[in-house]
């Protein structure tokens, strides 16, 4: 009997090259880039049609925890959630994966799955998915992406189509070599010896197999493991490690930790049209291009150009004789590069968090377990928000010592909790919450709660917050 294949979606990172639409609070994976779902969304529904699946599991940082129960519960899929106490690269977090695995059950095959690729063949992926499972009992499995381009920003492995690993599983192969990321010249040589794949970070193993594997030849990040696994705890619907323990693993990916020095190592082909969304640059080659290569996104009008990748969020965007460029305009920031050099805007992400700019991490939309708030617009002594409450959703009940808020309802009914008062207000309605007023905003309908919050005092950051009571155990 053919073990079952448990989802394991990797959802740890911030996503710095694709800023400003990706921030650390509110990364790439959750983000609608490539249409009205989220890359993470689109990974959940990559697993839909697979045979044998058994329920997810997802591994993401306590930030971004709600958004991934979120979005988890909108696409329908059973998934546990847990949280990683700090960002130890892949092999600590598959490590805690299998040990998951197989203290709630039988051994099972783990599909590793970066929450932030494209896979746009699905018939392909599923094809590539079998034959790995033939030979993954003992074998590691990565999936080898077959190159269209001379690419630099990959790994490649090396492998031998004449020589599969046995004849019932054509298309599988030994891994004859990992190699680091090559200069242009070397990777036109790999793209024309046809004997290269780009490393995916796409695996199917067993969890056994692999916790054999990670002890052998890193017994620290097993033990770390080991230890923040057997310590942990239940928080709501969330699994929380211990975090102690898990620091002390080393960060290293799978692929220096395991991948490169075992050697039961495996590589299945992947023709699918994948990417991994690294860069702009790798999202405008993924996307559908008008005649011209240009690739455009919200309120555009370009004109006379060539080559470029042009998104609007919020405003108008125009352009006039551009090639070959990269224009991202948010809320709040605008980005303008040669779309070659967009591997370089990770260093403008840390130019401004050395300057303890909120750009670099913070989305103007903020999402929290409820909903969201967007900053509108903001002084010295005033902040305006856009609200937006989801369906019997309530904010915590709570207290600021130095700011007032008025609130204006525009969509939907809100109950409002003011002291001792608990009453109703609906559109077109509004109060009046004082400095040092214990209060409380809930949607108590089945439509979306909409509000105008226009805060005033002598301070307005977020941390002049006392909280009473909370849903979400914040």
């Amino acid at each position: 009997m053919t073990a079952s294949i448990i989802p394991v979606i990797l959802s740890g990172g911030s996503g710095t090259r694709l800023w400003p639409l990706s921030r650390k609070l509110y990364p790439k994976q959750f983000i609608p880039i490539t249409g009205d779902k989220s890359l993470f969304q689109a990974t959940v529904e990559r697993v839909r049609n697979l045979e044998n699946v058994n329920e997810a599991l997802v591994l993401c940082n306590d930030e971004h925890r709600f958004m991934a129960a979120e979005q988890l519960r909108r696409a329908g899929l059973p998934a546990e959630i847990i949280l990683e106490p700090a960002g130890r690269n892949t092999a600590p977090a598959i490590t805690i994966a299998a040990m998951h695995v197989l203290d709630r059950g039988p051994d099972a095959f783990l599909l590793i799955l970066p929450a932030d690729h494209i896979v746009q063949d699905m018939e392909q992926f599923r094809l590539a998915v079998s034959r790995a499972v033939r030979v993954a009992a003992d074998r590691l499995v990565t999936f080898g992406i077959v190159p269209d381009r001379a690419e630099t920003g990959y790994g490649y492995i090396r492998y031998d189509e004449a020589a599969p690993l046995d004849s019932s599983s054509s298309g599988i192969y030994e891994v004859q070599e990992f190699v680091e990321k090559p200069d242009s010249e070397t990777a036109r040589a790999y793209l024309e010896s046809g004997r290269y794949l780009w490393n995916s970070g796409l695996f199917l193993f067993s969890a056994g197999l692999y916790l054999s594997e990670i002890k052998r030849l890193q017994a620290e990040i097993f033990e770390a493991c080991q230890e923040a696994h057997a310590n942990r705890k239940r928080d709501l619907d969330f699994v929380r490690l211990d975090g102690q323990a898990f620091s002390l693993a080393p960060s290293i990916s799978v692929d220096y930790a395991v991948m490169e020095r075992t050697d039961k190592a495996a590589v299945t082909r992947l023709d699918s049209g994948w990417s991994d969304i690294g860069s702009w640059q790798a999202l405008w080659e993924s996307m559908s291009r008008d005649g011209r290569g240009n690739v455009t996104s919200g309120d555009v009008v370009e004109q006379d150009c060539e080559g470029c990748y042009i998104r609007s969020s919020h405003r108008l965007v125009t352009t006039v004789g551009t090639r070959d460029l990269a224009v991202i305009e948010t809320a709040d920031a605008v980005l303008v590069a040669p779309r070659e050099r967009a591997q370089e805007i990770r260093d403008v992400v840390a130019r401004l968090q050395e300057d303890g700019r909120s750009e670099a991490e913070i989305h103007p939309k903020v999402h929290r377990p409820w909903g969201t708030y967007e900053v509108m617009d903001t002084q010295d002594s005033f902040q305006v928000k856009r609200i937006t409450v989801n369906p019997g959703q309530s904010l915590s009940l709570q207290m600021h010592r130095h700011r007032a808020e008025h609130w204006i309802v525009v969509k939907g009914t809100a109950r409002v909790t003011r002291d001792e008062e608990v009453f109703l207000l609906g559109e077109n309605e509004s109060t009046y919450i004082q400095a040092g007023t214990r209060h409380r905003l809930e949607n108590p309908g089945s439509d979306l709660l909409q509000l105008i919050e226009v805060q005033s005092g002598s301070y307005l950051g977020e941390d002049d917050i006392v909280r009473y009571e909370d849903d979400y155990g914040r």
